[in-house]
Order: structure tokens, then C-alpha cells, then sequence
């Protein structure tokens, strides 16, 4: 199933999570992200903490940065993601702080999984909100 989504005027469809693809992210304790090469071939995989709100799938890192897988999957708006039980190819998208409703529900979500690790208050300051970004399904 695919949602229209509008930004600047420009319509764009992401495909939706299975509820089966929604619960295998929210089990892990972190997803795997690697970044994709122009010719199709992935960079090494890094792990990063995962949330989903609203049926939706984010991850974040502590600050904006042009370097490293983050500033990789900016670039070219695709990775492929692992979790046990799901490997899937998906499309990145820069979501920012979001909305005041959109950053209370991510930032709630973080704090709800991963609230008694170390290093949860990061994920959720202003610098790690700005940093957000929501990936779909590769339709």
C-alpha cells in the first residue's frame, strides 16, 4: 500500500510497513543501515537505534552531519536496512525537527524503548531532533 505525501508541491508515494515489518524493527534492539554506492553496492553496515511512530519507521543521530552513513544516505536518499528477519532496501527521507506532534511522538518513542539505556537524552535534544529521518519501504 502507498501513501501520498506532499512537500514543496511535490508529490511523492512511499510504500507503507507490513504490521509484520513494523514489529520485527520495533523488537531490535538497534537496526543495521548501510549506505548505498552510485553503482548499487552497499557500504559497510553500521548499527543505530530505530523507532517507529505512527506506523512509520525513524532513526536519528546525535547532530546534522555531511559525513559518515548520515551524511551518505542524505545524499543519495537510499540504504538498505537489517533486522532479524528483514532485510529491506528503503527510501530516506530528511523529515528534520517535523512538526511539535511529529518530534513529541518520536521523542516519546525513543524514551519509551530505549529510556533505561544510557545516552537515551541525547537522542532527544534538539540537535538529535534536527537530525531525523523516516524511512519506507523501497516501492
Amino acid at each position: 500500500m502507498s501513501r501520498p505525501s506532499s512537500e514543496e508541491g511535490v508529490l511523492t508515494v512511499t510504500a507503507a510497513w507490513t504490521a509484520e515489518d513494523l514489529q520485527r524493527i520495533g523488537a531490535a534492539h538497534e537496526l543495521q543501515i548501510a549506505s548505498m554506492r552510485t553503482d548499487g553496492t552497499l557500504r559497510r553496515w553500521v548499527p543505530i537505534w530505530v523507532v517507529s511512530a505512527d506506523g512509520r519507521v525513524y532513526v536519528r543521530t546525535w547532530y546534522r552531519r555531511d559525513t559518515g552513513w548520515f551524511g551518505q544516505v542524505l545524499a543519495s536518499h537510499r540504504a538498505r536496512i537489517r533486522v532479524p528477519g528483514l532485510e529491506a532496501d528503503v527510501a530516506i527521507e530528511d523529515v528534520g525537527e517535523g512538526s511539535p506532534e511529529l518530534r513529541a511522538d518520536i521523542d516519546g518513542a525513543y524514551r519509551a524503548k530505549y529510556g533505561r539505556h544510557g545516552g537515551t537524552e541525547r537522542m532527544v535534544t534538539n540537535e538529535a531532533a534536527a537530525a531525523t529521518l523516516r524511512l519506507s519501504p523501497d516501492a
